[in-house]
This record gives C-alpha cells, structure tokens and sequence, in this order.
C-alpha cells in the first residue's frame, strides 16, 4: 500500500467502532490492487455525525461507510439518497461527489445476496419461503433483498411483535409476522432461515430455537460473525444443512462502495477471508 500526498481517502464511522473489521478488508485491498490510498476508523459520537460528515467532504475523503448507530441519521444527513436507500430506510455507504454534495445508498441487500450465493452456489432466492430473525436495520436489508429475488414468502419473527407487524405494513406481501413463541414452529417448510438479531454473538444469549421442522436442505445463515460458527450454525450444519456464517455479508457489502472510492472492482477470496479472520 502506497500513501502519497494524493491519495484517496475513505474510512468507516462508528460509535464505537473498533470492533469494525472493515479497515483490515479495505486496506487488504488497496494494498493488494497497488492502490495511493488509505481506510481509516473514525470513531464519532452521535451529536456530531452530520458535523464530522461534513468536515470529511471538505477533508477531500471519497467517502465513508457507516455503522451503528449512524447508518439511520446518514440516511437524513445525506444530500440524495439512492432507492434501495430509501426503501430499506438506512445508509451504509456514502460516496463524496466532486461539487461536494453526498450520495447515499446501502449495500446490505447486495452483500446478503452475494454472500448466499457464492457459499451455496445455486441458491435462488424464490425456492421457498424464509424466515427472518428479528425486525431492525439489518433485516430490512435482508427483506429487500429477499422481495427482489422472488421469495415466495417470508416470515418474520421478532421478539418485539409490534416490531414485527410494523415491518410487514411497511414492506407488504410476501410478508408475514409470527410470535416469538412459535419462531420453532415457523421453520417449517423454509428453504432459507436467516438470523439477524444479536443472539448467539459474543457477549450475548444464545439463540434458543430448534430446528426439528426445519427441512435438511434448508440454508441457513447468521450474520453474526463474532463467533464465525455461532451455535445455531454448529447445531444446523450437524444435521445437514447448507450453512452461511455472516463474514460473507460483510465482506461483500465492502465491494460497491471500495468500487466508488477507489476505482477498482475488488473480488472476495479467500486470502481476504483468512486476514479479515485473523484481525
């Protein structure tokens, strides 16, 4: 990685954000691609987002990401907004155009996507219906993505219900909301199952659900990856199922916005994987 006085500038905006791994992966591929750049963590408070947003146009970056807690106030920050954007209702990419103005788009729907079909090659979103875990900012994405491949169905089950139903108003068919209590019993027939909340992560509760309704060759992926293998991915892939630990998400996502920053579409390999692990 070479840094001159005319290199491109991007970074990730969090609070906090040094757990974010997306530095290691940018900057694996600036220096893989010989690029004059650099990413760097930006750890911003809350109360100062759009401030310190608007200090980086200046600043010269090409752009941010954004994460928790920032990607709903980047989306009210941004000067336009890209419909992807718009529908799921969060930014988490902005690209800095040359007039200075900000462009806002989310590339979760993308990586989701990306990431099912390069671990389950042949995976189409319409085999069946699926189920989403939880009802926030990374199950909207998920939702979208789900409604543009042609999912016939897609059941969501959160803790909150009210949550639930909001996001099936919201989005319309093929949604539906199910109780909690019955998240088990809502595996039944699924093709796809998809844990978005933080159960199962380091530091939390295990995701307590049993998956005797869930048929064998049903997908499932967590997007937690902090454990790589969370115990409803070991507890999944010791019964047969196709299993899709959620690196993959992250590491997609990255690639529109380093596409925009840097000028060089990157690929996802496995030696990315490796360093982005090892960080």
């Amino acid at each position: 990685m070479t840094i001159t006085g005319a290199a491109r500038l991007a970074g990730v905006m969090g609070w906090p954000v040094s757990h974010s791994r997306s530095p290691v992966l940018h900057n694996f591929w600036l220096h893989e691609y010989g690029i004059d750049g650099a990413y760097v963590p930006l750890t911003v408070a809350p109360e100062a987002f759009e401030r310190c947003l608007g200090a980086l146009a200046l600043l010269g970056f090409a752009g941010v990401n954004v994460t928790v807690p920032h990607k709903e106030a980047a989306y009210a920050a941004v000067d336009e907004r890209d419909r992807l954007a718009e529908r799921i209702g969060a930014v988490n990419t902005i690209v800095f155009n040359d007039d200075g103005r900000s462009h806002g788009s989310n590339t979760d729907a993308f990586g989701f996507v990306e990431s099912l079909r390069t671990r389950v090659p042949g995976w189409f979103g319409a085999a069946g219906p699926a189920v989403v875990l939880g009802a926030g900012g990374a199950a909207r994405a998920i939702v979208a993505a789900l409604q543009d491949n042609g999912a016939p169905e897609i059941r969501i089950v959160n803790r909150t219900e009210e949550r639930a139903r909001g996001l099936v108003e919201e989005f319309g068919s093929p949604l539906s909301s199910i109780a909690w209590d019955e998240r088990s019993a809502a595996l039944d027939g699924a093709a796809l199952v998809v844990n978005t909340t933080t159960l199962g992560m380091v530091g939390k509760p295990p995701l307590d659900l049993a998956l005797d309704c869930l048929p064998r060759d049903a997908v499932v992926n967590d997007i937690v990856y902090a454990p790589m293998m969370t115990p409803l991915l070991t507890a999944a892939g010791a019964r047969g199922n196709p299993v899709v630990d959620g690196l993959g998400m992250l590491l997609h996502q990255a690639r529109p916005g380093f596409a925009l920053w840097f000028g060089v579409e990157p690929e996802v390999t496995d030696r990315l994987r490796a360093a982005v692990m090892s960080d």
